[in-house]
């Protein structure tokens, strides 16, 4: 069933990064974990290996949709607390699902609407039997559990979350940009649920956009776009893309 998309109002814009190519030998991006921990652990465990090729710093940056889908929200938002390693430096960026949790436990989204958009996978991985919990207390009173459950820390974490990245010509964002808008007039919701006409135009600015969201059997390259959401709910495959200077390629860990 398609979901459609919550009517909310906006919150306040979510800081946007800048950094220097120059400074890191390797980068890494995995995007739409999606509750896929063994997966995410497997690719964490790639990248550390991998890394130990290139002198230096090294950065990874994960491009949001850490929850729902998959069973094991819970324990992707908590390696989320744990380094890679002590060499490889790490950016959580921020995916619409990410940002709907938050709404919905800050009481900003109906929990009702909520559910209809993202299921309730995220609260399973959390202990929540929603269905009996519904038939108990209602929706309120699964609203109260579910801000009882859900540890503050990992709210107040999503809640903190970049929007976007850029390193020289390159951005990391969630979905994409709307063609030919400054990026300073691009709103958080624009990065976080684009799709067409992005998809088809491309950015329409000088840069190279590194993007999630959309989701597809294997990575999908378009007019000066990169996605790498390969569907790993679906699939089983999380892809790591490395970019080593002007040279991409990807690695892939599995369920």
């Amino acid at each position: 069933m398609k979901r459609s998309r919550p009517s909310i109002a906006p919150a306040s814009p979510r800081p946007r990064l800048t950094m220097y190519g120059s400074d890191f030998s390797a980068l890494y991006a995995i995007s739409d974990i999606h509750g896929c921990a063994s997966a995410f652990r497997a690719a964490r465990r790639l990248i550390a290996r991998d890394a130990q090729g290139y002198p230096g710093r090294k950065l990874v940056v994960l491009l949001g949709d850490y929850v729902d889908r998959g069973p094991a929200s819970r324990d992707v938002l908590e390696l989320l607390t744990q380094p890679i390693s002590e060499e490889i430096e790490d950016i959580a960026l921020c995916g619409n699902h990410d940002d709907q949790l938050v709404k919905m436990v800050r009481g900003d989204l109906p929990i009702d609407a909520w559910l209809e958009f993202a299921g309730s996978a995220t609260l399973t991985s959390f202990g929540i039997d929603v269905e009996n919990v519904l038939k108990r207390v209602g929706l309120k009173g699964l609203h109260h559990v579910v801000r009882e459950t859900i540890p503050t820390a990992y709210i107040s974490r999503l809640e903190a979350l970049p929007v976007s990245l850029q390193i020289d010509n390159l951005l990391f964002v969630h979905a994409g940009v709307r063609p030919g808008v400054a990026l300073a007039s691009q709103t958080d919701n624009d990065l976080m649920w684009i799709r067409e006409p992005f998809l088809e135009d491309g950015p329409q600015l000088p840069i190279f956009v590194i993007h999630g969201h959309t989701p597809g059997i294997t990575v999908n390259i378009g007019n000066a776009r990169l996605g790498i959401d390969t569907a790993a709910v679906a699939t089983g495959k999380l892809t790591v893309l490395r970019i080593v200077g002007t040279k991409f390629s990807t690695i892939q860990a599995s369920n």
